[in-house]
């Protein structure tokens, strides 16, 4: 089959859903008309760990408009069936209302039910709850360490001893929280014994299992409908208890039952990024050339789940070395379950790995660019595969040239500017992007229109936009004539929207899709008699702006209209699919970037700020580059936020979280963000996916606080090791 015309794909178009967001039309999942919905309010823990002993709810239930209070001693049992595939990770999950253990701060032990949302939360107020408490565990470094997860290659220790060059460094990165500004939300109904639910997540099939599994209901009794989903980070990756509280209430009351998380009860209602202390050592020789590592990481998780993400990855691959051992070790603590934040666990690993790299560079006197090519693998050692693309020194060289790297001095606390002292810092990032099954359904109308559907999310990246852009193109339409389809349980099954998933699995699900319905039509019209195509070879046929014609002779050919309706066609349709990556691995697939950046420190008050920032990314095909724009700067503002300001605070006498609100927990604003610029290496990676893409939105995250704190080493010459880099640090 001829290859269709790209007109779509590659062009900076302005998000399709843009005008639905900027007008308020664009509905989240609080803010469904749900005939008949009432209001609910979770009752949270006062206590880090303990028994509930006794619960007063007389004044509550007084309240005018109160409906229902539900709590552990009066909620019904639920069958919570194991559900290990909805991204709950091991251990036993939160079960709400279903004993009398309390097991972090915060943790739901009543919900009120009410007619208005402000007399649930008075009756909220008038719970009386009365526990007999412990102390509980939340100190990272004052905790048992699970057993470790173990990676070896080589004689680690061996090459460490021997190494002419050693540095021995640990590294501490605290907790962060998501914060989207859409909270998590959910609204429940039952119509009989059928769920419908609308709900803030990033994997509509994934709360539709588990809602599934905890109230033991078939598949096509659960519906979840989420169109939108207002920034989410990695946050609504798994369904969370607040979910099936709503949807228990619902069922309780026998009304629709709206439930929606103040930004306090984000907190611990939801998962964060752990924190973890990580002790790295590295050997190399006198030119630099690494000669073995020692990888010592700890990181949180919850006493009753185990979660655990990709961060000893980074340790194995980025760099070449043929000695390396690591130790991965949760820490289970009296805390809520951790949850995937924006690239998870090689974002953590890249902080120290990448700062380390920077120590031992100004160790030996090296440039830290060269540094990194000196030790520049030519396959991935943990594998032994080819990798399908790894342009990092290609990143290296254009983010040198573009940022004007020559102007750093090597030299520490040597550029100032009055009262500031300048640096200049860099840092390679890896990520490996998520591929997973997937399906969707393309029809194309009579009256030339496409549909294209799949139960993806779009929690910002422009899942809209870039979809339909795919469509278009495979279809031979203009944007304005396809309509996406997204958010609904009902549409062909997909992954979670996460892990720079997305493009390679759910685009390469409807580029199949409409790849078929294309092939359908041009089918119809070479096999018509009456159409001009008749007699044709297939494959000499394209379709351009809903017109079918000879490649050659653009002159010879139909639209669909016509085709269609000469036939008496009202439609023509085709599921697609993405089986996901080739099986076995034929190449290691991870995407780059190469992060520079130069801050400014007040040499008096130890104040930071990031003047500029540049990214250079090797991340495949790049479907739409204004999408892609955005998503390079969210991920250097986030990666500012956990350079200099992300911290939760833990009062570790009773798990409280002192600083849990946008008052005291700190997230960068406009005035943070600096003059930030993104380059996309020109090319595309075929490895497993029809599109050549590898996905954007995590690698853009990973490397950023460590060229931050690189670059503040160099305007200071102190080297913080410690997340976030606060003045009190450089004072």
């Amino acid at each position: 089959m001829s290859p269709q015309p790209q007109a779509a794909v590659g062009a900076p178009l302005s998000r399709v859903d843009g005008r639905l967001k900027v007008t308020g039309n664009a509905q989240y999942a609080a803010e469904f008309d749900v005939d008949g919905a009432v209001h609910a309010v979770i009752v949270d823990a006062s206590i880090g760990r303990g028994r509930i002993t006794g619960i007063d709810t007389g004044a509550a239930e007084a309240q005018p408009g109160v409906l229902r209070v539900i709590h552990h001693g009066n909620a019904p049992k639920l069958p919570y069936r194991d559900n290990a595939g909805s991204n709950n990770p091991p251990g036993r999950r939160q079960r709400v209302f279903q004993d009398d253990r309390v097991l972090f701060h915060g943790q739901p032990v009543a919900v009120v039910v009410a007619t208005t949302l402000e007399a649930a939360q008075h009756g909220a107020s008038l719970v009386k709850v009365e526990y007999d408490a412990v102390q509980p565990s939340t100190d990272l470094h004052d905790a048992e360490r699970d057993k470790p997860t173990k990676y070896a290659r080589g004689d680690a220790e061996a090459g460490l001893r021997d190494a002419p060059v050693r540095l021995d460094v640990t590294y501490e990165l605290a907790r962060n929280h998501h914060n989207p500004m859409e909270p998590h939300a959910t609204i429940a109904r039952w119509d009989g014994d059928k769920l419908t639910v609308w709900d803030k997540t990033q994997w509509v099939v994934g709360t539709h299992d588990e809602l599934a599994a905890v109230f033991d209901l078939p598949a096509e009794a659960v519906r979840v409908i989420n169109p939108f989903v207002g920034g989410g980070f990695g946050s609504g990756l798994r369904c969370w208890p607040h979910s099936v509280v709503a949807a228990l209430a619902a069922r309780e009351t026998k009304r629709p039952v709206k439930l929606v998380l103040s930004r306090k009860q984000m907190y611990f209602g939801t998962g964060f990024r752990p924190s973890y202390e990580y002790r790295l050592r590295l050997g190399s020789d006198g030119r630099g050339r690494l000669t073995a590592a020692i990888h010592d990481i700890d990181a949180e998780t919850s006493s009753y789940e185990t979660f655990t993400e990709a961060v000893m990855g980074a340790g194995q691959m980025t760099y070449s070395m043929p000695n390396v051992r690591q130790a991965y070790r949760t820490v289970p603590l009296d805390v809520n379950t951790p949850i995937w934040m924006r690239g998870p666990g090689f974002a953590s690993a890249s902080f120290v790995i990448e700062s380390a790299m920077d120590e031992l560079a100004h160790k030996l006197g090296v440039d830290p660019i060269e540094l990194r090519r000196r030790n520049e693998p030519n396959e991935d050692e943990s594998s032994n595969l080819p990798f399908s693309t790894r342009r990092l020194r290609e990143c290296y060289t254009v983010g040198a040239r573009e940022f004007g790297w020559q102007r750093r001095s090597a030299r520490p606390r040597s550029r100032r500017e009055g009262d500031w002292l300048i640096g200049l810092g860099m840092a390679a990032g890896v990520y490996d992007p998520g591929r997973y099954p997937a399906q969707a359904r393309a029809r194309l109308d009579a009256d030339g229109t496409a549909v294209v559907e799949a139960a993806t999310s779009d929690m910002g990246p422009g899942t809209y936009t870039s979809q339909t852009q795919v469509a278009a193109d495979a279809l031979g339409l203009t944007m304005r004539t396809v309509t996406f389809r997204l958010g609904d349980s009902l549409y062909p099954q997909t992954g979670p929207h996460g892990g720079s998933s997305t493009m390679a699995s759910v685009g390469t699900a409807v580029h199949d899709a409409c790849n078929q319905v294309r092939r359908q039509a041009i089918k119809l019209a070479v096999e018509d008699r009456e159409s001009p195509l008749y007699g044709v070879k297939a494959d000499d046929v394209v379709v351009r702006g809903g017109r079918l014609h000879m490649k050659d002779n653009p002159a010879r050919g139909e639209t669909y209209r016509t085709l269609l309706a000469r036939n008496d066609r009202t439609h023509l349709e085709a599921g697609g699919s993405y089986t996901g990556p080739p099986s076995p691995a034929r190449h290691s697939y991870h995407a780059y970037n190469a992060t520079f950046a130069e801050v400014a420190v007040d040499a008096t008050l130890g104040l930071v700020r990031v003047r500029r920032m540049l990214g250079v990314y090797d991340a495949g095909r790049i479907i739409s580059p204004k999408l892609a724009d955005s998503q390079a700067i969210g991920g250097i503002v986030g990666g500012i936020g956990t350079a200099l300001l992300e911290h939760t605070a833990t009062d570790h006498r009773d798990g409280r979280i002192v600083n849990a609100n946008l008052a005291d927990y700190l997230v960068p604003v406009n005035a943070d963000v600096p003059d930030v610029r993104a380059i996309y290496l020109d090319g595309e990676d075929n490895d497993g996916n029809a599109l050549g893409v590898k996905g954007l939105g995590e690698v853009v995250q990973v490397g950023v606080a460590a060229a931050i704190g690189n670059a503040v080493f160099n305007a200071t010459g102190r080297r913080v090791r410690e997340l976030p880099i606060t003045a009190e640090a450089l004072l």
